[in-house]
């Protein structure tokens, strides 16, 4: 059953802030939601999902699985679960697998497997208590495994190492995956989104699936740009993702990312919206008045001021210095990913050009700048 993502009163709560979305499905859903609370939305889907009618594998896995019987069933996502009856139904196989599933029993991952096999006029026998196949294997194992068939169905990121686990216990595995991830149409749209994290003009980027973080990956090490891409994220720019799986190899590449207790999109919405106004909101008491600055957005007391994306880079590195003075050289290197090369001197100007207070940056001579706090 697909989950509703409800309003949040605190309806500009992302106002200023510029998120990256990398999902495919439901993709509209979540812009919808980030950006009726005020956020800048740059959508730049990493993989999206393959059509049934191109999935012979699917059908080939599905029909083996109505051979075979198995005596259990692993069924790990609601939507795996009704893609899965979907091909088969087309295919002619639907009665055939509804009375497999039925003569087997069912351990789900989560409540919403559960959901969908019970829609499906099924009832399962367990269920994992952190909605993870490695829990829901644990379980298993808890039992005589030994001669059994277990028929597993994936989600489009097979956990390899469960698997291997369950064949360890001597049961014989048949696995059938529903989904499986293809590179998207308009794929230039993701060096786009790299190229904004690593110029620093993205606040956050949301993760759905653990391939579409290795795909970022993947391209981004095609362009060069992995190690900063990293570096940005361990650094400056919030990395959400939607569950324990899909933040695995964020957690992996040495980034932290914020995970709901939850493991649902709507939780991820109100994590992303409550973390970035505790942490990237950035307030100083200056000579020119009370400074705020809430992802790109910077007001002066009253006064909202737009700044280009290089400007905005080195304001908020003065301000997060709260007046203590920052090199030449630190602050060159900070423009070097947005497109502004080596022009400090310039873009130092053209920042004072646009504060209502030009003297609020300070030249601090033969050392560098500094707000005038």
């Amino acid at each position: 059953m697909t989950e509703a993502i409800r309003a949040d009163p605190a309806g500009g709560q992302l106002v200023g802030f510029r998120i990256g979305v990398t999902s495919d499905r439901r993709s509209g859903d979540l812009i919808d939601a980030l950006e009726r609370r005020g956020a800048s939305v740059l959508h730049a889907p990493a993989l999206k999902i393959a059509p049934i009618a191109e999935d012979v594998e699917l059908l080939a896995d599905t029909a083996a699985m109505v051979e075979a019987r198995p005596d259990l069933f692993i069924i790990t996502t609601a939507y795996g679960m009704r893609r899965w009856f979907e091909a088969a139904d087309a295919a002619g196989l639907g009665d055939d697998l509804l009375d497999v599933l039925g003569g087997g029993r069912i351990y789900v991952r989560g409540p919403k497997a559960r959901g969908a096999v019970r829609a499906a006029g099924l009832d399962d026998v367990g269920i994992s208590s952190d909605e993870t196949t490695a829990t829901l294997v644990d379980e298993l194992l808890q039992q005589d495994l030994s001669g059994l068939t277990i028929g597993v169905q994936l989600h489009a990121y097979a956990d390899a190492h469960q698997l291997a686990r369950l064949r360890a216990a001597g049961a014989t595995l048949l696995t059938v995956t529903p989904y499986r991830w293809i590179k998207p149409e308009g794929s230039e749209r993701l060096p786009r989104l790299i190229d904004a994290v690593c110029a620093g003009q993205l606040d956050c980027v949301t993760f759905t699936s653990a391939p579409a973080v290795d795909a970022l990956f993947s391209t981004a090490a095609e362009q060069g740009l992995q190690e900063e891409l990293v570096r940005r994220f361990q650094r400056s720019v919030l990395a959400a993702a939607v569950g324990p799986v899909t933040a695995q190899p964020l957690i992996d590449a040495g980034i932290e990312p914020i995970v709901p207790e939850r493991f649902r999109m709507g939780a991820l919405i109100r994590l992303v919206c409550d973390h970035l106004a505790e942490h990237h909101v950035e307030q100083l008491r200056t000579r020119a008045g009370y400074v705020e600055v809430r992802g790109r957005s910077v007001r002066v007391d009253d006064m909202q001021v737009d700044l280009a994306p290089a400007q905005l880079v080195l304001f908020k590195a003065l301000l997060s210095a709260r007046g203590a003075v920052l090199s030449r050289d630190a602050l060159t290197n900070l423009l070097a990913h947005t497109g502004a090369g080596h022009a400090l001197d310039m873009n130092v100007n053209r920042l004072r050009k646009s504060l209502p207070d030009p003297q609020l940056v300070e030249t601090v001579v033969k050392r560098g700048y500094r707000l005038h706090v």
